[in-house]
């Protein structure tokens, strides 16, 4: 947690954020506290020309005016600023400790208030349990929590307000009906644990053609021939099996995804197309609205909501009808520092954009300066390692002038 309290520290201070004169920053490192403990975090930084923002006390009741530069660690179960909730552990009942939750905060810029719900749900713990049944059991659990996320959000003890639901929500295509369709006309091979009888993995391969293997599926792995099928046309082929979010239709809603699955890319930087062979490739990370929040966004001239995040998992980026992904990385210096100024440098390529108006731009014709403006992904390995604990994993929202930067510790 050093390591995230120091890049916090410094980033606040870089000259290259001097304009950013306001900023909130919300930190949840109480990792002890095995009831509590979400790593999670939402950083939000304020520019100066803004100059009539306020921030809602869930205890108070009431906006506050947002003045100076504030920072909220270990607990974050007494700051009235937010409200912060663990999914009940039965809710994912595999993972002895797990972390996954939600960080919400309220804003009213002028006169429009609105929430942003930073959120984290469960994983799929094994491609072979998986693809057992359709829709897999992991896709249930990920139901369940994100029903009691938004039933929170929605209930009578505040005021409705449109809101936006950002984050790593991992979900998954069907894997039972992505193989079927991959390996229609392969035979199958199960190979046991001899002790226990239980399936150790799956071996696709051709009918004919030397019986080629087409797919190898293990627990943590999802090994297919030809990953560059994922890729094509952005992955519209695979669009049929996101299917997650089929029964939620009624109260979130989503702008057209055209950007290939943002999930597991490669962590190695030379390799930043290509998937990790560990899991199906799939739309895990995304931005969500509700009705009224999709209307803010198709209304208003200038609104920007982009959602960032480091290494397996590529940006989804929300700009008026338009979806870009990008990704940039951030590397470390020789003594594992972070090179700030780099990553300033990209979000000031966002922030940059706050009196820019052109709505009715699409992708292929925005100027050469702004093209590409929200699509940036910062990336800070904390250590020399690939693995995803030591990472910051960076999510944005921006709205005009307002830059938030959730975390995941």
């Amino acid at each position: 947690m050093a390591h995230v309290d120091c890049f916090v520290k410094e980033l606040l201070s870089s000259d290259a954020m001097k304009e950013y004169s306001r900023a909130r920053v919300y930190l949840d490192e109480n990792y002890k506290s095995q009831e509590h403990f979400t790593a999670l975090g939402s950083c939000y930084f304020l520019h100066e020309s803004l100059k009539n923002i306020h921030q809602f006390d869930f205890k108070a009741k009431k906006f506050k005016k947002v003045v100076g530069k504030e920072i909220y660690s270990d607990t974050l179960e007494s700051t009235p600023m937010l409200e912060k909730e663990k999914f009940p552990q039965d809710y994912f009942p595999e993972c002895k400790w797990s972390r996954k939750g939600f960080i919400r905060t309220r804003w009213a810029l002028a006169d429009c208030a609105f929430d942003l719900v930073n959120i984290h749900l469960f994983h799929d713990a094994s491609n072979i349990l998986a693809r057992e049944k359709s829709p897999s059991v992991y896709s249930g659990m990920r139901q369940k929590a994100l029903g009691f996320v938004l039933d929170r959000i929605t209930d009578q003890r505040f005021e409705k307000v449109p809101y936006f639901v950002f984050g790593d929500f991992n979900f998954r295509l069907d894997t039972r009906q992505v193989i079927e369709s991959l390996c229609s006309t392969a035979t199958m091979q199960t190979v046991r644990v001899g002790d226990t009888n239980e399936v150790e993995k799956l071996i696709f391969r051709e009918s004919e053609n030397d019986r080629k293997v087409v797919l190898q599926l293990e627990k943590k792995l999802f090994n297919y021939i030809n990953q560059d099928v994922f890729r094509e046309n952005n992955g519209a082929l695979f669009l049929q099996f996101d299917s997650e979010l089929s029964c939620f239709k009624e109260r979130l809603h989503e702008l057209e995804i055209s950007f290939p699955p943002s999930y597991p890319y490669s962590e190695d930087s030379s390799q930043g197309k290509q998937y990790m062979d560990t899991r199906c490739p799939a739309w895990c990370d995304r931005v969500l609205m509700s009705a009224t929040a999709k209307d803010l966004v198709l209304k208003m001239e200038e609104c920007t909501v982009c959602e960032y995040s480091s290494g397996r998992l590529k940006p989804s980026c929300l700009h008026r009808q338009y979806i870009y992904p990008r990704s940039y990385r951030v590397p470390l210096g020789h003594n594992g520092s972070i090179n700030l100024e780099l990553l300033c440098s990209l979000c000031l390529l966002i922030l940059k954009s706050t009196h820019w108006r052109s709505p009715k731009l699409g992708p292929t014709t925005l100027p050469k300066s702004r093209r590409g403006i929200v699509n940036y992904q910062p990336i800070c390995h904390l250590r020399p390692s690939p693995s995803a604990q030591h990472q910051i994993g960076l999510q944005t929202v921006v709205f005009p002038q307002l830059f938030a930067v959730p975390v995941w510790l």
